[in-house]
């Protein structure tokens, strides 16, 4: 709530271990907010999220966060190289990830071969494969995803958009994944969210939210 106004209110939705929900509308809907309060980068006013059956607000935020990885729409990655990265959630629960883990990670990312790669001189899809990498390294139940094609390419989207699918298939992943492509939600997303104006007015699948 800002100002007294309700950005999101009284939306109601499940996700299922391997199902994404793609939460669409217009600017302004609301569509970020609701996917912030998912892992309490924004504190809901009322209601809760319960994770695994839990309260979320029962776990703390950096374990909150381990099991909810969240890949935005600019890549924001630490300086370094690309294994780096990869090894810094990991690090902050005391794991060290083996350098067998990282390859087999970066071969699931499509990026064999880049675990010395400095990352300033990743290409833009290179980089959001890494993001997405990196959320998977911390082995979480859940992902969202803000936007995490619109700063690509065509190509470069196509690969995240199968990069996803496959990890959320393969890790049985809980995916809401924010986008205002209708074309990309029907595409990817088992059921599909629209929102206005901060409320959820269809959810359904995409041939019953978008029509034939």
């Amino acid at each position: 709530m800002v100002a007294g106004i309700a950005l999101v209110s009284g939306v109601t939705a499940q996700v299922e271990a391997g199902e994404i929900l793609a939460v669409t509308g217009p600017s302004g809907a609301g569509k970020t907010s609701f996917l912030r309060l998912l892992n309490r980068l924004d504190e809901p006013t009322s209601g809760t999220v319960f994770v695994d059956g839990e309260d979320y607000r029962s776990i703390p935020p950096r374990e909150l966060r381990r099991k909810v990885g969240m890949v935005t729409q600019q890549a924001f990655l630490f300086p370094g190289t690309v294994a780096e990265n990869l090894r810094f959630g990991p690090r902050q629960r005391g794991v060290e990830l083996a350098d067998h883990e990282i390859a087999h990670l970066l071969s699931r990312a499509g990026l064999s071969g880049y675990e010395k790669r400095d990352v300033a001189q990743l290409s833009g899809g290179e980089a959001q494969r890494v993001s997405v990498a990196r959320a998977v390294a911390n082995a979480p139940i859940a992902l969202l995803l803000d936007e995490p094609t619109s700063a690509l390419d065509e190509a470069a989207k196509s690969g995240i958009e199968a990069l996803i699918g496959s990890l959320v298939k393969e890790d049985r992943l809980a995916c809401v994944i924010v986008t205002h492509d209708a074309a990309q939600a029907a595409r990817m997303a088992d059921r599909v969210l629209v929102m206005e104006s901060g409320r959820a007015v269809r959810l359904g699948s995409a041939k019953e939210v978008f029509g034939a």
